[in-house]
């Protein structure tokens, strides 16, 4: 049994042992875990370990980009003189790989005469700001910040 009176070194109380990471493990490059969740949603967690929230993530942030393909909305070009464009655009290629597929084939013309048109502005939009929380919540954890 320890002794509670016994001297602790300096950095290294009850609060250190409590940040100290559970395992002993190294954490991969955090920046290269971002690179990686930007091209493609999930990779990231896949990276730290995290495999049942990469899926997760992944599937969810595809199917609401392909929701948001299907309902007509559009994949918004880069257009500093529009503003609200030119941050719908910033959004949507933080789903890079998913984002350059749907142009290159074709897809996210914008049917403005559909009804669910701005749904699928929505869609697209949301899904790209989801996955830079998603790139954050996987630096935090490549940097040892969050374990649970």
């Amino acid at each position: 049994m320890a002794d509670p009176n016994a001297s602790v070194p300096i950095g290294k109380g009850a609060a250190d042992r409590a940040r100290a990471p559970e395992s002993d493990r190294a954490l991969p490059n955090a920046w290269l875990v971002v690179a990686l969740a930007w091209i493609v949603p999930g990779a990231g967690h896949l990276m730290v370990g995290r495999m049942r929230k990469a899926v997760m993530f992944c599937a969810a942030l595809m199917l609401m980009t392909s929701i948001g393909l299907a309902f007509g909305g559009r994949l918004f070009p880069f257009q500093m003189s529009e503003p609200l464009v030119f941050l719908a655009a910033v959004a949507q290629w933080a789903l890079l790989v998913p984002r350059l597929v749907a142009e290159m084939a074709g897809w996210g013309q914008g049917r403005v005469v559909a009804i669910t048109y701005e749904y699928g502005n929505t869609f697209l939009i949301v899904a790209g700001l989801l996955n830079l929380l998603v790139m954050f919540d996987a630096f935090d954890r490549a940097r040892g910040r969050r374990r649970s």
